[in-house]
């Protein structure tokens, strides 16, 4: 599995004005759904849900929030860069500025793991941070993303 394979160029995206985390899942949910044709209420109550359950800001400025859905066909990722960092209630307290989301149908098991496992990878990664944060052209950010991993695996 490859970034490319679960995540569109259109689900990528800057926000200026995101002021609270309810906020971003509405963007979330809208993106979702503008690019991989869900119904944004249900990724908005998915996300909620799951972040009910513990906080998915895993620190260094960094959220993966993620959540299954009924109505998935396949794991699908949106990324969104803040332009004005967010507070997020994460590990180490810091605001985040780079959110990958991940959502996957509810009886992807094994895939949704692996996509995560995938995405954490890629966001612990300090060079690919400073990259997406240093762009703020959604193409730029999508290729950032998907070509360090093809030349990683080269």
């Amino acid at each position: 599995m490859q970034l490319a394979d679960i995540l569109q160029q259109s689900a990528v995206k800057v926000l200026g004005g995101c002021t609270s985390k309810k906020r971003l899942f509405h963007d979330l949910g809208a993106l979702a759904e503008q690019s991989y044709r869900m119904t944004s209420a249900d990724v908005i109550e998915a996300l909620v849900e799951r972040e009910g359950l513990g906080p998915t800001g895993v620190g260094h400025g960094i959220a993966l929030p993620h959540a299954r859905l009924a109505d998935a066909d396949q794991v699908r990722g949106i990324f969104l860069r803040l332009e004005k960092p967010l507070n997020f209630d994460s590990v180490d307290r810091q605001p985040v500025d780079l959110v990958f989301a991940l959502i996957a149908p509810e009886e992807a098991g094994v895939e949704h793991l692996r996509a995560l496992a995938l995405v954490s990878r890629t966001m612990r990664n300090p060079d690919i941070c400073a990259k997406l944060r240093a762009n703020s052209d959604p193409a730029t950010l999508y290729t950032i993303l998907t070509e360090t991993e093809a030349t990683q695996a080269a």
